[in-house]
Order: structure tokens, then sequence, then C-alpha cells
């Protein structure tokens, strides 16, 4: 075996047996399954309680308006407030009680005619139901009051909800569905994943050289290797950490995803899904949300996701190569973690950008500004991610690649001549001015 494979090895094993590792590998994916499934089975469970209302109405108008259902018992009173609350606290009976509704006046003429009182905070749903009908019995009287006949019914006849599709279409002329949403999302994700993996994989190779610097264990590695290939060794090593954990990150969560659905059943996610509607009001029948469910796949199928995949990794690893080989060339210029700042936010500050580029770009992917920041090699893999899913030109994905290929090289030759000199310096401040001196050292 080559000194590169086994500084990849050893690189490898020892991040990869860690318990920090382990844990963050395999809890990710339980965290990321609870955060789908938690939401649909809380959205199944219902407060099976009963809350009860007396309503004190000086109108006598409402009782046809705030009728009981199986959430609500409204009980009319003809008694004045004060008789009402001095009752229930006298016969004890306010454990059973949620609220009083006082209405004082006529709503259409006085809107602020309307009181809840209570001995606990009533929650939002409650103060909302009560709100919505007392609302809808106004506008009706308004209606009435316009002497205008089935206006309410031409109103709701006359709203429409018209529903756009998006339907592309390859140069054989096949047709299919596509979802700007749904590529904003994906596109956005991927370039946010891409950032992360980055942004934590590349640190990790400036930390680690850095500690082995510092502990002086690279005077006994340099011994036997050349800085060279302990420095790609390293760069690698961790670059196959970072696949590993993404790869069991993926197929948990699908897994773990796929048995949670199948233990919610079909009918509890089609009601989880009806719940959630009625609470953003929002209400939707079996056959909507079946309907729903088979255009979100229906969208989800025009990406082709093997496409999207296939340049995530090489994005990654092209981009992780380029920034792994500065992070690791910084670590060897300096002996502490104070020192690292200096040299590392010149390095950071293009990744960052690239997140605001690749917001613009997902809005205006075909732009001049997504066009050249999925060109430049320090922000196309996050800018380039986020451009995928509209279908950009080959030759734009081709020719972007290939930049990113050939700068990964450069900045490799450029570390690896940092590398072989501030790996084994100590001691020493070391200025830009310097660096560049030993670049230019043949």
């Amino acid at each position: 075996m080559s000194k590169i494979g086994i500084i990849i090895q050893r690189e490898y094993r020892s991040r990869v047996m860690k318990k920090s590792f382990l844990l963050l590998t395999f809890l990710t994916p339980i965290f990321m399954a609870a955060m789908i499934i938690l939401p649909m089975w809380i959205a199944t469970m219902k407060d099976e309680t009963v809350k009860n209302i007396i309503v004190v109405d000086r109108t006598n108008e409402l009782k046809d308006v705030l009728k009981t259902n199986e959430q609500y018992t409204f009980e009319f009173v003809d008694e004045s407030l004060e008789h009402v609350r001095d009752n229930q606290q006298q016969s004890k009976k306010s454990d059973n009680l949620t609220a009083i509704l006082y209405v004082s006046d006529n709503l259409v003429e006085n809107p602020n005619a309307v009181t809840i009182y209570s001995e606990k905070q009533i929650n939002v749903e409650l103060k909302g139901y009560i709100a919505q009908e007392l609302n809808n019995y106004v506008r009706d009287k308004k209606l009435e009051a316009l002497n205008i006949q089935d206006l309410k019914e031409k109103i709701e006849q006359a709203k429409s909800d018209v529903n756009i599709s998006t339907i592309k279409w390859d140069s054989s002329g096949k047709e299919t569905e596509g979802s700007a949403e749904m590529a904003l999302i994906i596109g956005m994700a991927a370039a946010f994943l891409i950032y992360m993996f980055i942004m934590s994989y590349g640190s990790q190779v400036m930390s680690g050289v850095l500690q082995e610097k510092t502990s002086r264990i690279v005077e006994v590695i340099i011994s036997s290797v050349k800085p060279f290939e302990l420095m790609m060794g390293k760069i690698i090593g961790i670059a196959l950490v970072g696949l590993t954990q993404f790869t069991i990150w993926i197929v948990f969560t699908l897994i773990l995803s796929s048995i949670g659905t199948a233990f919610l059943g079909p009918d509890l996610s089609t009601a989880a899904m009806t719940e959630t509607a009625h609470i953003s009001q929002t209400a939707m029948t079996d056959a909507d949300t079946a309907d729903m469910v088979s255009k979100v796949y229906s969208m989800l199928s025009g990406f082709d996701f093997v496409k999207v995949l296939f340049l995530f990794l090489i994005y990654f690893l092209g981009g992780y190569l380029l920034y792994a080989s500065l992070f690791a060339a910084i670590g060897s210029a300096v002996d502490n973690e104070t020192d690292t700042q200096q040299f590392s936010m010149p390095i950071t500050l293009p990744i960052i950008f690239a997140i605001f580029i690749a917001l613009y770009a997902a809005q205006s992917p075909d732009s001049s500004l997504a066009f050249w920041g999925s060109m430049i090699p320090f922000t196309s893999p996050v800018v380039m991610m986020a451009r995928i899913p509209y279908d950009v030109p080959t030759w734009q994905i081709l020719l972007s690649i290939a930049i990113l290929v050939g700068s990964f090289i450069a900045s490799t030759w450029l570390a690896g001549k940092i590398y072989r000199t501030g790996i084994l310096m100590y001691g020493k401040k070391v200025t830009w001015k310097e660096l560049w001196k030993w670049v230019r050292v043949k």
C-alpha cells in the first residue's frame, strides 16, 4: 500500500471510530426522521376535552350562531354577567367552566361589544373559533342590510383558485411536469448542504494539521513520508469520512421515515394533512388531500434526482478539496487556534458570499451574477447547486467543473509549498508576506 493510502486509512479509521462521530452519524437521521414524522403524529392528536362556554347575550340573536359541537358546548343564560360569575364561584362549578362569553350590544353597530371572561387563560383556537363565527354573523347581517339578493352566494361563486401547471419538454418533445417551488427547495437545500459540509470538514483538516503540529507528532510522521503525501492523505481521508457520514444520513433517514410513515398508516397520514390544513383554515377533504399528494409526486418525478445527486457529489468533492487544501496550508503555517482566524477569514468569506449569491440565483438562475457565481471556483459549488434544478445548460456545468478541478490542482500545489515549509516551523509569527516567500521557494 502506498504511503498516501496508509495515511488515508489512518485518518479515516481514527475519525469514524470516535464516539462523537458515531453519535452524530446515527442520531442525526433519527432527529431528521423525527422532524418529518412527529408533526404528522402531533397533527392527528386532538384535545378530547369539551370546552364549556356560558353565553350572556344581551342581543338574544346568537343562539343560532354559536352552536354546540364536539369541541365546544355553548349554554345561553338570561342573567347578568355578575350573577353568572358569582354563581359559578359559589357553586364551585368553575372546574367545568372554560369561559363566559358576554355580548353587551349589537355587533353590527358595535363590533367591540364582545368580551370573554375566564379564570384561566383561554387558548388561541377557542378565541379564533368564536371570532370566526361572530364575524360570519356580522357579515351576513350587513349583506342583508344592503338588500341585495343572493349576494353571499354570488360572492362564493365568484371566488376562484387558479392552479397553474408548469410543463417542461425536452429535445425529443417529451413532456414532464415541473414545479418552480420544488426547484427552489431542492436547489437551496443542496446549496446549504454543500456549504455546511465544506465548512465543517474543511475546518477539520485545519484543526487536525494544527493539532499534529503543536503536539510535535508531525515531526515523527515527516521522517517517513513527504509533507505533500501527508497533506493529501489527510485531505482525502477526511473527505471519505464526510462521504460516509452523508451516505449513512441519507439511507437511515429514508428508512426511518418510511418506517414511521408505515406505522402511522395511510389513514393517519391523510388525517394529519387534513388537520394541518384545517388549522391553517384551509380545510381539505380526503379527495383534496389525495390529489395534493398525487401532484407532489408528479412534480418530484419531473426532477432528475440521479443527476442532482451525481453533481452534488462532484461539487462537494471539488469544493471540499479546494478549500481543504487551503485550510491545511493555514493549519501548517500557524502555531495556535488564535492565529488561524487571521488567515482563514479571507478563505471563508467567498463561501459565505456564495450563499447570498445562491439565494439570488434561485430566483434568477440565468442572470449574469448567477452565471459568474457558478463559474468562480470559490463560489461555484454552492451557486451551481442552486441552479441545477433549473436545467442549466450542459456546457455551463462542464465548464464550471473544469474550472473547479483546475483550481483544486492549483490550490493543492500552492498549499503543498506552504505546507512543506510551515509544518516544521515553530515560534515564528507568520505574515502574508512570509507565506508568499514560501510559495516562491523552488
